[in-house]
């Protein structure tokens, strides 16, 4: 049956769809032995695809799809390669998963949750979703006036010239010094809390994501990871899945299913923590 090509790249898991198009107008994507063209279809079962020179034929037919959920660590990059050499998300995972790359972003000074797959078309549906929130636990430089947070929570153009839309910001109990925050969104523009609360005066000094849709766990350590199981990857789509690891019992077995490179504790503390 013939496909896109880019829909067949990245289900072997070579590279997201939209990675796969820029592959393709690079010119490093063959289909029996001629340059492939935007919006070109085959089939695998026929024809000969080439990414980089390397048949990928076996990989779509042998692909299986991968759903990781890491507890990002500060300091870590989310990207599958840099030039500079700084540490990315994808060397916290194992490579017995295969090639993965995260789905959205998380910038290089915020720590928590975020997916990594192989699976190009969920990729695609999650980051172009504006239904499924994400929520962020942040801590802010000075204590802001609410007449400024609500102008915040009714959206605010940014220095950059994007309009933020309404999004729900839930004070939580503050220091004398700084004011602790959670905030939801449903879009993801590049650095936009940290631009958000520049645009008020009141800089981010530490964000942690701390849930994507219903994917919610607490007690994953910084810099491990877990699978994520057929049923989670369903209903966090639809919004259906319940918080997980929220008792020691459920803690332990989810225990069995996580995996860290360096586990180590948690610097960021919660603001019922702090006092």
């Amino acid at each position: 049956m013939e496909e896109r090509l880019q829909k067949l790249i990245a289900h072997a898991g070579v590279a997201s769809r939209r990675a796969a198009e820029e592959l393709i107008a690079n010119g490093r994507v063959t289909v029996n032995g001629e340059r492939a063209t935007l919006g070109m279809k085959a089939n695998p079962d026929e024809d000969h695809i080439k990414v980089n020179g390397k048949l990928i034929n076996i990989r779509i037919e042998q692909h299986e799809n991968v759903y990781i959920l890491l507890n990002k660590p500060k300091g870590v990059l989310t990207s599958v390669l840099d030039p500079n050499g700084r540490k990315l998300v994808v060397d916290f995972v194992p490579k017995k998963f295969g090639k993965l790359h995260p789905v959205g972003r998380l910038d290089y000074q915020s720590e928590g949750l975020i997916l990594m797959t192989n699976d190009g078309a969920f990729t695609q549906k999650v980051n172009a979703s504006k239904t499924i929130a994400k929520l962020y636990e942040i801590k802010v430089k000075g204590l802001p006036p609410e007449p400024a947070v609500n102008k915040l929570r009714r959206g605010v153009e940014l220095d950059d010239g994007f309009k933020t839309s309404p999004c729900d910001i839930k004070t939580l109990q503050p220091t004398k010094t700084n004011a602790w925050f959670e905030v939801t969104l449903f879009e993801g523009h590049n650095q936009q809390i940290r631009k958000m609360f520049d645009a008020i005066g009141h800089s981010v000094v530490k964000l942690r994501r701390i849930a994507i849709g219903n994917l919610r766990d607490d007690l994953m350590p910084i810099g491990s990871f877990r699978v994520l199981d057929e049923k989670e990857v369903k209903a966090f789509l639809t919004g259906k899945l319940k918080s997980s690891t929220k008792t020691k019992e459920e803690a332990d077995k989810l225990a069995k299913h996580t995996r860290s490179l360096k586990p180590k504790k948690a610097k960021f503390k919660r603001p019922d923590e702090v006092k």
